[in-house]
Protein backbone atom coordinates (compact mmCIF):
# COMPACT_ATOMS: atom_id res chain seq x y z
CA UNK A 1 0.00 0.00 0.00
CA UNK A 2 3.04 2.49 0.66
CA UNK A 3 6.63 1.96 -0.30
CA UNK A 4 9.45 4.33 0.90
CA UNK A 5 12.29 4.06 -0.91
CA UNK A 6 15.66 5.51 -0.11
CA UNK A 7 13.92 8.63 1.58
CA UNK A 8 15.98 12.05 3.07
CA UNK A 9 14.64 15.01 3.82
CA UNK A 10 17.04 18.35 5.27
CA UNK A 11 15.85 21.68 6.54
CA UNK A 12 18.45 23.94 5.58
CA UNK A 13 21.79 22.45 6.75
CA UNK A 14 19.95 20.09 8.96
CA UNK A 15 19.16 16.67 8.00
CA UNK A 16 16.07 15.61 9.64
CA UNK A 17 15.78 11.37 7.83
CA UNK A 18 18.33 9.64 6.35
CA UNK A 19 17.93 7.03 3.57
CA UNK A 20 14.30 5.67 5.16
CA UNK A 21 13.44 2.60 3.38
CA UNK A 22 9.89 0.65 4.26
CA UNK A 23 7.04 -0.82 3.22
CA UNK A 24 3.62 -0.96 4.68
CA UNK A 25 0.98 -3.32 4.21
CA UNK A 26 -2.63 -3.69 2.66
CA UNK A 27 -4.70 -3.63 5.86
CA UNK A 28 -1.77 -3.61 8.38
CA UNK A 29 -1.48 -1.42 11.76
CA UNK A 30 2.23 0.00 11.86
CA UNK A 31 3.23 2.26 14.59
CA UNK A 32 5.81 4.30 14.00
CA UNK A 33 7.73 5.38 17.28
CA UNK A 34 10.35 7.90 18.12
CA UNK A 35 11.48 10.59 20.76
CA UNK A 36 10.91 13.85 20.35
CA UNK A 37 12.69 15.36 17.70
CA UNK A 38 13.44 11.90 15.79
CA UNK A 39 11.92 12.53 12.25
CA UNK A 40 8.60 10.36 12.53
CA UNK A 41 6.26 13.55 12.67
CA UNK A 42 8.26 15.17 9.53
CA UNK A 43 7.83 11.28 7.76
CA UNK A 44 4.56 11.26 8.43
CA UNK A 45 4.06 15.03 6.19
CA UNK A 46 5.76 13.54 3.71
CA UNK A 47 3.43 10.37 3.30
CA UNK A 48 0.45 12.86 3.30
CA UNK A 49 2.40 15.40 0.86
CA UNK A 50 1.78 18.28 2.93
CA UNK A 51 6.11 18.36 2.06
CA UNK A 52 8.02 16.84 -0.57
CA UNK A 53 11.57 14.52 0.01
CA UNK A 54 14.86 15.94 -0.48
CA UNK A 55 16.03 12.91 -2.52
CA UNK A 56 14.18 9.19 -2.45
CA UNK A 57 10.48 8.51 -3.03
CA UNK A 58 7.21 7.59 -1.78
CA UNK A 59 4.67 5.55 -3.64
CA UNK A 60 1.04 5.17 -2.61
CA UNK A 61 -1.19 2.80 -3.94
CA UNK A 62 1.29 2.31 -6.70
CA UNK A 63 1.89 5.69 -7.31
CA UNK A 64 4.91 8.12 -6.52
CA UNK A 65 3.89 10.78 -4.92
CA UNK A 66 7.19 13.28 -4.20
CA UNK A 67 6.86 15.50 -7.68
CA UNK A 68 3.13 14.87 -8.26
CA UNK A 69 1.11 18.08 -8.69
CA UNK A 70 -1.59 19.67 -6.27
CA UNK A 71 -4.55 19.05 -7.97
CA UNK A 72 -3.40 14.98 -8.59
CA UNK A 73 -1.83 14.86 -4.86
CA UNK A 74 -5.57 16.12 -3.74
CA UNK A 75 -7.32 13.75 -5.76
CA UNK A 76 -5.01 10.48 -4.02
CA UNK A 77 -5.87 12.23 -0.88
CA UNK A 78 -9.69 11.03 -1.32
CA UNK A 79 -8.35 7.47 -0.44
CA UNK A 80 -6.56 8.69 3.10
CA UNK A 81 -7.83 9.75 6.50
CA UNK A 82 -6.14 12.04 8.77
CA UNK A 83 -6.61 12.28 12.12
CA UNK A 84 -4.44 14.95 13.59
CA UNK A 85 -2.76 15.45 17.49
CA UNK A 86 -4.91 17.89 18.46
CA UNK A 87 -7.92 17.18 17.07
CA UNK A 88 -7.93 20.24 14.40
CA UNK A 89 -11.69 20.80 14.36
CA UNK A 90 -13.44 24.02 13.73
CA UNK A 91 -14.43 26.00 17.10
CA UNK A 92 -17.33 27.78 15.00
CA UNK A 93 -18.58 24.94 13.49
CA UNK A 94 -20.76 21.97 14.99
CA UNK A 95 -19.62 18.43 15.55
CA UNK A 96 -21.87 17.74 12.29
CA UNK A 97 -20.73 20.68 10.16
CA UNK A 98 -17.04 19.55 11.06
CA UNK A 99 -17.70 15.78 10.35
CA UNK A 100 -19.29 16.84 7.15
CA UNK A 101 -16.99 19.47 6.06
CA UNK A 102 -14.79 17.27 3.36
CA UNK A 103 -17.92 15.63 1.85
CA UNK A 104 -19.56 18.80 1.11
CA UNK A 105 -16.07 20.12 -0.06
CA UNK A 106 -14.84 17.60 -2.34
CA UNK A 107 -17.90 15.94 -3.23
CA UNK A 108 -21.46 16.10 -5.21
CA UNK A 109 -23.62 14.19 -2.44
CA UNK A 110 -26.73 15.87 -1.51
CA UNK A 111 -27.23 17.58 2.09
CA UNK A 112 -29.55 14.29 3.10
CA UNK A 113 -26.87 11.62 1.96
CA UNK A 114 -24.09 13.84 3.74
CA UNK A 115 -26.20 13.89 6.76
CA UNK A 116 -26.71 10.34 6.65
CA UNK A 117 -22.93 9.29 6.14
CA UNK A 118 -22.18 11.60 9.49
CA UNK A 119 -24.75 9.75 11.46
CA UNK A 120 -23.72 6.09 10.84
CA UNK A 121 -20.00 7.74 11.22
CA UNK A 122 -20.32 8.98 14.82
CA UNK A 123 -22.19 6.11 15.63
CA UNK A 124 -19.40 4.47 14.43
CA UNK A 125 -16.77 6.05 17.10
CA UNK A 126 -19.46 5.99 19.78
CA UNK A 127 -20.82 9.70 19.49
CA UNK A 128 -24.70 8.93 18.41
CA UNK A 129 -26.75 12.23 17.73
CA UNK A 130 -24.47 14.48 18.84
CA UNK A 131 -24.48 16.44 15.31
CA UNK A 132 -25.64 19.94 16.95
CA UNK A 133 -23.00 20.29 19.80
CA UNK A 134 -19.77 22.56 19.75
CA UNK A 135 -16.69 20.78 19.67
CA UNK A 136 -16.04 23.28 22.58
CA UNK A 137 -18.69 21.26 25.10
CA UNK A 138 -16.74 18.28 24.14
CA UNK A 139 -13.65 16.59 26.44
CA UNK A 140 -10.53 15.79 24.75
CA UNK A 141 -11.17 12.12 24.32
CA UNK A 142 -14.55 12.93 22.51
CA UNK A 143 -12.90 15.84 20.34
CA UNK A 144 -10.37 12.39 19.15
CA UNK A 145 -13.11 10.77 18.35
CA UNK A 146 -14.75 13.39 15.88
CA UNK A 147 -11.44 13.70 14.35
CA UNK A 148 -11.63 9.85 13.66
CA UNK A 149 -15.21 10.34 12.22
CA UNK A 150 -14.24 13.08 10.00
CA UNK A 151 -11.38 10.95 8.81
CA UNK A 152 -13.15 8.65 7.89
CA UNK A 153 -16.12 9.48 6.43
CA UNK A 154 -14.66 8.77 2.97
CA UNK A 155 -14.30 5.40 3.90
CA UNK A 156 -10.65 5.70 3.16
CA UNK A 157 -8.01 3.35 2.45
CA UNK A 158 -5.37 4.77 4.44
CA UNK A 159 -5.79 5.88 7.62
CA UNK A 160 -3.25 8.72 9.64
CA UNK A 161 -3.26 9.36 13.16
CA UNK A 162 -0.79 11.59 14.75
CA UNK A 163 0.09 11.48 18.40
CA UNK A 164 -3.53 9.77 18.92
CA UNK A 165 -2.89 9.55 22.42
CA UNK A 166 -1.46 13.17 22.90
CA UNK A 167 -2.76 14.83 26.00
CA UNK A 168 -5.12 12.29 27.22
CA UNK A 169 -5.01 10.45 30.49
CA UNK A 170 -4.44 6.54 30.61
CA UNK A 171 -8.07 5.44 30.61
CA UNK A 172 -9.26 7.30 28.03
CA UNK A 173 -6.30 6.71 26.20
CA UNK A 174 -7.06 2.86 26.06
CA UNK A 175 -10.23 3.67 24.83
CA UNK A 176 -8.93 5.09 21.68
CA UNK A 177 -6.83 2.58 21.42
CA UNK A 178 -9.69 0.11 21.38
CA UNK A 179 -11.74 2.45 19.30
CA UNK A 180 -8.75 2.81 16.50
CA UNK A 181 -8.46 -1.26 16.43
CA UNK A 182 -12.41 -1.46 15.97
CA UNK A 183 -12.35 0.92 13.42
CA UNK A 184 -9.52 -0.66 11.33
CA UNK A 185 -11.69 -4.09 11.46
CA UNK A 186 -14.64 -2.35 10.16
CA UNK A 187 -12.71 0.07 7.43
CA UNK A 188 -10.30 -2.73 6.51
CA UNK A 189 -7.85 0.04 6.19
CA UNK A 190 -4.01 0.78 6.08
CA UNK A 191 -3.15 2.26 9.25
CA UNK A 192 -0.44 4.38 10.29
CA UNK A 193 0.09 5.51 13.56
CA UNK A 194 2.65 8.04 14.43
CA UNK A 195 3.23 8.15 18.70
CA UNK A 196 5.59 8.44 21.07
CA UNK A 197 3.67 5.71 23.76
CA UNK A 198 5.43 2.40 23.60
CA UNK A 199 2.38 0.91 25.35
CA UNK A 200 -0.04 2.42 23.07
CA UNK A 201 1.73 0.95 19.88
CA UNK A 202 1.88 -2.09 21.30
CA UNK A 203 -1.73 -2.35 22.02
CA UNK A 204 -3.02 -1.50 18.21
CA UNK A 205 -0.15 -2.08 16.26
CA UNK A 206 0.75 -4.93 13.83
CA UNK A 207 4.16 -3.59 13.10
CA UNK A 208 6.27 -0.86 14.88
CA UNK A 209 8.89 0.85 13.51
CA UNK A 210 11.35 2.81 15.38
CA UNK A 211 12.96 6.07 14.02
CA UNK A 212 16.00 7.49 16.00
CA UNK A 213 17.85 10.45 14.58
CA UNK A 214 16.62 10.51 11.63
CA UNK A 215 17.21 6.79 10.98
CA UNK A 216 15.08 4.00 10.64
CA UNK A 217 16.85 1.42 13.63
CA UNK A 218 14.40 -1.47 13.74
CA UNK A 219 10.96 -2.57 11.89
CA UNK A 220 9.53 -5.81 13.08
CA UNK A 221 6.31 -7.62 14.30
CA UNK A 222 5.05 -6.15 18.40
CA UNK A 223 6.16 -9.89 19.79
CA UNK A 224 9.57 -9.81 17.92
CA UNK A 225 9.90 -6.19 18.15
CA UNK A 226 9.98 -5.95 22.32
CA UNK A 227 13.20 -8.69 22.07
CA UNK A 228 14.88 -6.43 19.99
CA UNK A 229 18.48 -5.74 21.51
CA UNK A 230 19.45 -2.38 20.40
CA UNK A 231 20.08 -0.37 23.27
CA UNK A 232 18.36 2.73 21.74
CA UNK A 233 14.92 0.43 21.45
CA UNK A 234 15.48 -0.91 25.21
CA UNK A 235 15.86 2.53 26.00
CA UNK A 236 12.94 3.98 24.53
CA UNK A 237 11.24 1.29 26.10
CA UNK A 238 12.02 1.47 29.21
CA UNK A 239 11.13 4.96 29.52
CA UNK A 240 7.83 4.91 27.93
CA UNK A 241 6.97 2.39 30.30
CA UNK A 242 8.49 4.09 33.11
CA UNK A 243 6.31 7.77 32.12
CA UNK A 244 2.76 5.61 31.46
CA UNK A 245 3.06 4.11 34.77
CA UNK A 246 3.92 7.54 36.56
CA UNK A 247 0.76 8.59 35.09
CA UNK A 248 -1.46 5.97 36.07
Amino acid sequence: MIRIENVCKSFGEKQVLKNINMEIREGETLAIIGGSGSGKSTLLRLLIGLDRPTSGEIYIMGQAISHMQEAELDKLRMNMGMVFQYSALFDSMTVGENVAFGLREHTDLSEEEIQTIVARKLEQVGLPGIQSTMPGELSGGMKKRVGLARAIAFDPKIIFYDEPSSGLDPITTVKIDELMKETQKKQKATSVVVTHDMVSACNIADRIAMIYEGELIAIDTVQNFCHIKDERVQSFMQRMYMGREQAE
